[in-house]
């Protein structure tokens, strides 16, 4: 999903179901970069103003805050667009396959997941950016993880346990594990390094057998 079509689904998924003008369209796609390039906290309306090509004032026309403007752009994209990926696309594409070893399903998973971020990447960023510092988002994100993820990840993991594969640890215990490492190799090579000459694929690699060499039952 392209930042264009990001917009498209924006425009079509919106609550308010109202048609939104050039210039709003204008206000979020520059909102969208921004935020994503430097942070909610360290931008400005004046610069998305600048970047959007509109006057300050036009920005508090339609959204009386800063935080209002973030809020239009995460949680309608977040219940709208982010979840139903999650419940649909990434349910279908990793969680309904058959496989052979919890070392193929990491691999399906991260890769899923790798090139998702890819293609979201400002949206990605924004969300973790922003995520500890806004309750709306971290509550939406818990309920979209609870509702659409999490069983279908615990009972990957049973599985396995039962064919004994992985280690007989708590369920909540490797997923947590398993989600705290790749989040790690996302946030690392996506925000915080993401200038670093990274090669993709063997990171994906070293990240499944870093987990594997924790978890396979010996």
């Amino acid at each position: 999903m392209d930042e264009q079509q990001w917009i498209a689904n924006l425009l079509k998924e919106n609550d308010r179901d109202a048609k939104l003008t050039e210039k709003q369209i204008k206000i979020l796609k520059a909102a969208v970069e921004t935020f994503a390039e430097k942070g909610y906290a360290s931008t400005s309306t004046s610069e998305i103003a600048k970047k959007a090509g509109v006057a300050e004032g036009t920005i508090f026309r339609h959204y009386k805050t800063k935080k209002d403007l973030l809020l239009a752009i995460v949680i309608p994209t977040l219940t709208k667009v982010i979840v139903p990926t999650v419940a649909k696309e990434f349910a279908k594409d990793v969680f309904e396959n058959q496989y052979e070893s919890y070392e193929d399903f990491l691999r399906a998973l991260i890769k899923n997941r790798y090139h998702f971020i890819k293609k979201n990447l400002p949206l990605v960023r924004i969300f973790w950016q922003e995520f500890a510092f806004h309750p709306e988002i971290k509550e939406e994100f818990q309920k979209a993880f609870t509702e659409n993820v999490y069983q279908r990840f615990k009972e990957m993991v049973e599985q396995f346990q039962e064919k004994g594969e992985i280690v007989e640890l708590p369920t909540a215990s490797i997923i947590r594990m398993t989600i705290t490492t790749i989040g790690g190799f996302f946030l690392t090579r996506f925000v915080i390094m993401p200038e670093h000459e990274w090669d993709d694929e063997v990171e994906i690699e070293r990240t499944i057998q870093f987990l594997m060499n924790g978890l396979r039952k010996r």
